[in-house]
């Protein structure tokens, strides 16, 4: 089997910035132990499998996967797989894509850029965690939950964000949760880093489900639903962020690194 293949820098206005994904075209849908199998062989961040579809629902299914387990949802591979779609097809305005646990997304043009519809997972106060504290090193201002595996740290600054250095094997031991440090930025109005270590990614590059995460705080704070935002790992990405009732919409920009084809 020859599988079209294709490695998109996402929200990166020149190659190696951003968070990479590889983009998988198929013709059917491939069985999860391969899908996994080849996410490990990628061995970035993310591997976006896309099925074409013809109901009407979607254009295309869409799944996620990190060198290690399928995720719910991840920004930053949809809209490179976006990229992509409409790379392909410079007639069409946008594409969307049907997925197992965030419904339809769609990522459509928006002048030089994309913009990427995804829900608003917001977190709400909760109890701090010592063992996520200890790993990270600090003392948050807020800590915030959402339920389906985030964790968010409310931090002083953007110095305290830049200067985390994280345990990871205590974070790699924290079991299904993404925890994301995050603070007020100096030349954008957020700042944040992102660790995803018990899904087999230390440090995330730039994630757009992050973003779905902290939006209606950050909007709330900032007394507006519109704000930029920088996540301040060594790769770095900004995002265009807004709040509109219950979605959130990322804007950014893509390259496009690596085109071949896969063997199976």
């Amino acid at each position: 089997m020859r599988i079209p293949f294709h490695q998109i820098d996402a929200f990166a206005d020149r190659p190696f910035a951003g968070n990479p994904a590889a983009v998988m075209i198929l013709d059917a849908p491939l069985d999860d132990a391969i899908c996994q199998a080849i996410a490990a062989e990628n061995n970035i961040a993310e591997t976006a499998f896309l099925t074409p579809r013809t109901d009407g629902v979607a254009d295309y299914d869409l799944r996620w996967f990190t060198p290690t387990v399928e995720v719910a949802l991840c920004g930053h591979a949809t809209l490179a797989s976006g990229h992509w779609a409409l790379m392909r097809d410079r007639s069409r305005s946008a594409v969307t894509f049907a997925t197992c646990k965030a419904g339809v997304l769609t990522v459509a043009r928006d002048g030089a850029a994309l913009r990427l519809d995804l829900p608003s997972w917001s977190a709400a106060p909760g109890e701090r965690r010592p063992d996520i504290e200890s790993a990270l090193g600090v003392s948050p201002v807020a800590t915030l939950w959402r339920d389906n595996g985030y964790s968010v740290l409310v931090l002083e600054n953007e110095e305290a964000v830049r200067a985390l250095t994280p345990d990871f094997a205590a974070l790699r031991a924290i079991a299904d949760t993404l925890v994301i440090a995050t603070a007020p930025g100096t030349k954008t109005d957020v700042v944040s880093r992102v660790f995803a270590a018990s899904a087999g990614i230390d440090e995330d590059p730039v994630t757009g489900s992050a973003h779905c995460v902290i939006a209606a705080y950050w909007a709330e704070r900032l007394g507006r639903n519109a704000f930029t935002a920088y996540q301040a790992s060594p790769r770095g990405g900004h995002v265009a962020c807004r709040l509109d009732g219950d979605r959130v919409i990322l804007g950014g920009t893509c390259v496009e690194v690596i085109e071949g084809t896969f063997i199976l």
